[in-house]
């Protein structure tokens, strides 16, 4: 009896999900970015700036926190969140099922399926009440990747989610984030602090969450 209650309160890990080339390719720990390149800093993850690339803060109402970073790009949105993570283990399997469970309470449907960083969830989400009242639902892609110590979540909302030539932009896109995580301890599924950009290039867009 022992054993098996001992297996239910300390599940196996599971293992981690990346593309293979991650180290290479992106998303990229700190460690792994080229330290001269201009990224625009925001605390927990680097943003390598492009042309015509919209940057914006989602920010908690109650805490006044950066919760999220946004970033529109040639017609698609990609949300990123940063989380501390086991420096063994993965959390993209199981966030995806959570991810699922409540986008199916919405009233919505998701799909699993093989993308460019290994599994991913493409959503078809219901439309709150007094939007666009010819769109009674959006698609949206939420793709995960656990790397050392960190797993960033991000999701495709607009064109990326439904045309694969602007999909391939915002896939570059996500390579390009660098993750800070940082040497402070952090449980698993924190969000690593983000902050209001540190760069030249003028402050960013602060938008509700």
């Amino acid at each position: 009896m022992t054993d098996v209650a001992n297996a239910d309160q300390f599940p196996e890990p599971l293992p981690k999900s990346a593309p293979e080339d991650r180290e290479t390719e992106g998303p990229l720990d700190e460690s792994e970015a080229n330290p001269v390149r201009p990224y625009v800093d925001l605390g927990g993850v680097k943003v390598l700036p492009r042309e015509g690339l919209h940057l914006r803060l989602e920010i908690e109402e109650g805490s006044k926190r950066v919760v999220a970073i946004g970033l529109d790009y040639a017609g698609s949105t990609l949300q990123v969140q940063p989380f501390a993570a086991p420096r063994s283990s993965g959390l993209w399997h199981e966030i995806r099922d959570q991810i699922a469970d409540q986008i199916g309470k919405q009233g919505g449907t998701t799909t699993l399926r093989e993308g460019p960083f290994g599994p991913e969830l493409v959503a078809e989400i219901p439309v709150a009440t007094g939007q666009d009242a010819s769109e009674t639902s959006r698609l949206a892609r939420f793709i995960g990747v656990d790397g050392p110590r960190w797993f960033l979540r991000g999701v495709i909302a607009g064109e990326g989610a439904i045309n694969p030539d602007a999909a391939a932009q915002i896939e570059d896109l996500f390579r390009s984030i660098v993750v800070v995580r940082g040497s402070a301890p952090m449980p698993p599924r924190d969000l690593i602090p983000l902050r209001m950009p540190v760069t030249p290039a003028g402050p960013a867009e602060p938008a509700d969450a």
